[in-house]
């Protein structure tokens, strides 16, 4: 418990004599109460403005609360006096841990079911504190209701434990403390293996991670929940009153005490100011408050960082402590109290670790200090051993107390160097052994860049981990490529992997690819350089350290080159190619871009993504594979000759007319639709453009594909709104367009190409909601007067208003394929994508392909555009029409032209 002093008293926050005075000069009570709680939470609140100290906040809450109930219930409830009833705090109350805005739980305990006079009693008492705007929850019971409703429930059993006596009947209250005690009720075994369980469930709801980009401060991994459970326990089953009795009783260390009382203090901190920025109860982190919370403790941004991730750097690292201390004590309560009258089982590893009981254990407290390298050791026997469920509490504590041996001599010792490179070249266990190194700060000792990174969160809807738990996932992703219980998740990475020479440099990758981001400047490069120092420093062979270095430095590349560049053109293949140098180093990043692309957000991998990078590994691995000038993939009259040919021989003609009629249809249809379809479709789509017969309506059709991902094909006369209109049809159907193309025929017709998903990136499966957006293209497209541009009205999520992205635009003229590459970058929103269209309609622009990506809230989408002469955007009055066009559309008309010359727009 939190309690003030027994002699405490505050005039400044509550004077009963002025309480006295008011209410016998004709005051009513709600009114009298109403501004007494008002007056003593703005002195509470400025108090807390000008010191930051949580603690003397909340227990000085707690004793506001306390007189007022204890003065309405000595002066104003007749049923208080009665020997019957008791008043008593309970809950986070109870404990004295009141925030501004915390729930005041309060029992009314009863020695038997009231009458009518108790029950009016209770009514108007509880009525008076709803009146003066007390936030009360309250229960009315029996003794036998206590614990009858205790043993049905932990919750229950939980929060009368933390019970204490406002007024009434000592003895009542000490029946109840018997009754719903642990010989009556939840005896210490299944109390703690209840509440264990109910920590489990309760990391389950926030994705078993205190690294959530909204995390709850008081319910999350790492959060105050944490501490209030080991004080649960200890209360009872020693009977601790407050934490500093497990120091007493052995279970922590008096530093162990200090730290996790300031992690506390941290997080009471941020959830007063929480409750005071947000003027009610609210302990989720959410972005509506992390900059104003940073500014509030006096983060500050620089040239590295914001002041808002330096801030939630911070409450990760506390998070972090807190859970290491939960999970270190918890382990201590379990021996304690499940495994006390246990049989010991015990085998020995080596000299230095054994088993006892399925933990592993130093054999002696001295281990540590006399073979430092044994810091990294036991990781690796935990791999070696699979059936070890953890490290001993004991052994925990040391690891702690001696990881600052990990120094200059420990990092040049060979011993160390080795078994850090053996962790991970083992067969299974990786990913479970940096988990552990890392929450136990032994990663960030051994690497120091490491060490910098951890808890560093960037301040963006993109990136939903901190950087060392992103790091960690990447090698968790390229670990389950090789599993053979995951084989059929990407089936083609599997194959890869089988191959890899050395799939440890992957996973030493994996770790260094993100461990210079925060330090300004291109994190790729400076961790080309760290990944070069490392391999050097244990030992890798000049080309393995080469490989490692490069990978880091060219992490992005391929990410970049797929969802950026237009694939089908051979010069980008070809300039990719060249990057790569060989098949391996292809190999190598190809799965490091997937694993890289599935750890940054459970939401950002989906099924196009896959079918992008695939087509791109393909394409260059056969370029690698045959040489630059042996392969049809960079000869695009080829490569359009065999494509005709295989779709010929699927179509079958029945004679030579048939023939012709599909020759004369290609020749009308140009080159980049050969190069943009597989032989299938093509055959598919020429026999339905053949058997069209009403030339004037569309023709809507669906490509049918084993990626599951549902790309539609139109064919239609060309007119001047068609990409808007087709954007904006989709667009009103819910659904994500993630790549565009048109290819104008020589008749005035063209064929346009459309991939889409479900607005969460996922693949649409109903074949009849396909079926609905097939036949909205097809009414939307219709021959008619163009319909005055709405913008879409959809929702636009809470998030997206705290990460505003400032419209820039970049041009760059590509005269090898007579066209201009846009770059469009701005805020996520409903109708982007249709607003853009709009803007291109305008300026007389033809949109030749789109590549439409994004990141969080961050929209970063490639047009690839001509002009009605089917020319580059020569034309200086064109480009700033675009570039004035598009600024009204997504901007608002928030700048003027002059400004979109010099902030917006960028032309090279």
């Amino acid at each position: 418990m939190y309690l003030y002093p027994a002699n405490y008293t505050d005039q400044q926050l509550f004077n009963s004599q002025q309480v006295e005075h008011d209410l016998k000069n004709g005051e009513s009570a709600i009114k009298v109460f109403r501004e007494v709680l008002k007056h003593g939470n703005d002195i509470l609140k400025i108090r807390f403005q000008s010191g930051r100290n949580a603690t003397d906040t909340v227990t000085q809450r707690t004793w506001l609360v306390d007189q007022i109930l204890r003065y309405i219930c000595q002066h104003l409830c007749v049923c208080a006096k009665s020997e019957k009833v008791a008043f008593i705090a309970v809950g986070g109350y109870g404990r004295g841990e009141l925030h501004p805005q915390s729930d005041i739980d309060l029992l009314i305990l009863l020695d038997s079911p009231p009458d009518a006079v108790i029950k009016q009693c209770i009514e108007h008492f509880v009525t008076l504190l709803w009146d003066i705007r007390l936030q009360v929850g309250h229960s009315v019971r029996t003794l036998e209701e206590c614990e009858k409703e205790a043993a049905e429930d932990i919750t229950v059993a939980t929060n009368l434990m933390e019970a204490r006596l406002l007024l009434g009947p000592q003895h009542l209250f000490k029946a109840m403390q018997v009754v719903v005690g642990p010989e009556r009720v939840w005896p210490t075994e299944k109390f703690f293996a209840a509440k264990m369980e109910e920590q489990t469930q309760r990391y389950h709801k926030y994705h078993d991670t205190a690294y959530n980009l909204e995390p709850n401060i008081k319910e999350g991994p790492g959060s105050l929940r944490d501490i209030h459970l080991i004080g649960w326990v200890a209360k009872r089953h020693f009977g601790a009153t407050t934490l500093h009795d497990l120091v007493q009783h052995g279970f922590l260390t008096e530093n162990e005490f200090k730290t996790l009382i300031g992690c506390q203090e941290f997080l009471w901190q941020i959830r007063c100011m929480l409750h005071t920025i947000a003027n009610r109860r609210e302990d989720r982190l959410l972005f509506d408050y992390q900059r104003t919370l940073a500014k509030a403790f006096g983060y500050e941004d620089d040239d590295k960082r914001l002041g808002v991730e330096k801030f939630m750097r911070q409450y990760y690292r506390t998070a972090m402590q807190v859970g290491s201390l939960n999970q270190m004590l918890l382990q201590l309560f379990q021996e304690a109290i499940l495994y006390a009258q246990q049989p010991t089982t015990m085998h020995a590893l080596n000299k230095r670790f054994q088993v006892r009981n399925d933990f592993i254990e130093v054999t002696n407290d001295k281990i540590f200090a006399r073979y430092p390298f044994a810091l990294l050791e036991i990781f690796l026997l935990m791999q070696q051993h699979p059936e070890i469920k953890g490290i001993r509490a004991s052994t925990s504590r040391l690891i702690h107390q001696y990881k600052y041996l990990i120094d200059s001599a420990f990092l040049k010792d060979l011993r160390s160097r080795s078994l850090f490179i053996e962790i991970f070249r083992q067969p299974r266990g990786l990913t479970h052994a940096l988990r552990r190194m890392n929450s136990y700060g032994i990663l960030a000792a051994y690497i120091p860049a490491f060490g910098k990174i951890v808890g560093q969160m960037q301040y963006d809807l993109f990136h939903v981990y901190t950087v060392d738990q992103h790091s960690v996932f990447v090698v968790s992703n390229l670990r389950r490529f090789s599993m053979p219980e995951h084989l059929h998740e990407f089936p083609l990475c599997s194959k890869i992997m089988e191959h890899l020479p050395k799939v440890e440099l992957l996973y030493i990758t994996g770790l260094f690819h993100d461990i210079a981001k925060g330090r300004g400047g291109d994190h790729s490069e400076l961790g080309e350089r760290e990944a070069m120092n490392f391999c050097q420093a244990h030992g890798l062979s000049d080309n393995d350290s080469r490989l490692v270095a490069w990978l880091v430095r060219h992490h992005l590349i391929m990410s970049m080159t797929a969802q950026r560049q237009d694939t089908s053109d051979p010069n980008v293949i070809k300039t990719f190619a060249q990057r790569m140098l060989d098949t391996t180093h292809l190999d190598y990043l190809y799965l490091l871009t997937i694993a890289d692309i599935r750890a940054t957000s459970p939401k950002l991998w989906n099924g196009w993504k896959a079918v992008l990078l695939a087509d791109l590994y393909h394409k260059t691995y056969e370029v690698l594979e045959h040489g630059f000038e042996n392969t049809t993939v960079l000869d695009k009259q080829n490569k359009i000759k065999y494509i005709q040919t295989e779709a010929l021989r699927l179509l079958n003609p029945s004679d030579n007319e048939a023939e012709a009629a599909i020759v004369a249809l290609w020749e009308d249809l140009g080159e980049d639709y050969f190069l943009r379809s597989a032989p299938q479709h093509i055959a598919h789509e020429t026999e339905a453009i053949l058997n069209h017969k009403t030339p004037d309506l569309p023709l809507v059709l669906e490509r049918h594909n084993t990626q599951n991902i549902t790309e539609l094909m139109i064919y239609l006369r060309d007119r001047d709104y068609l990409f808007a209109d087709t954007t904006y049809c989709l667009e009103q159907q819910n659904v994500t367009i993630v790549d565009a193309y048109i290819v104008p025929t020589q008749r005035d017709y063209t064929i346009n190409g459309y991939t889409i998903l479900e607005t969460d990136g996922s693949a649409i499966t109903s074949h009849g909601r396909i079926e609905t957006i097939l036949e909205a293209l097809r009414q939307a497209l219709k021959p008619k007067a163009n319909a005055p541009f709405c913008p879409l009205s959809r929702h636009t999520p809470r998030q997206i208003k705290y990460f505003p992205i400032p419209t820039r635009l970049h041009f760059k003229h590509d005269g090898l394929n007579n066209h201009t590459v846009l770059e469009v970058i701005t805020t996520d929103r409903p109708g982007v994508l249709s607003c853009i269209a709009q803007a291109f309609v305008a300026c007389q622009v033809r949109l030749k392909k789109a590549k439409i990506a994004t990141f969080g809230t961050r929209v970063e989408d490639i047009f690839f555009i001509m002009d009605y002469n089917n020319q580059a955007l020569y034309s200086a009055d064109q480009i700033d029409c675009v570039c004035e066009q598009l600024s009204k559309l997504l901007n608002g008309n928030m700048q003027s032209p002059t400004e979109i010359g010099n902030d917006v727009c960028k032309n090279t």
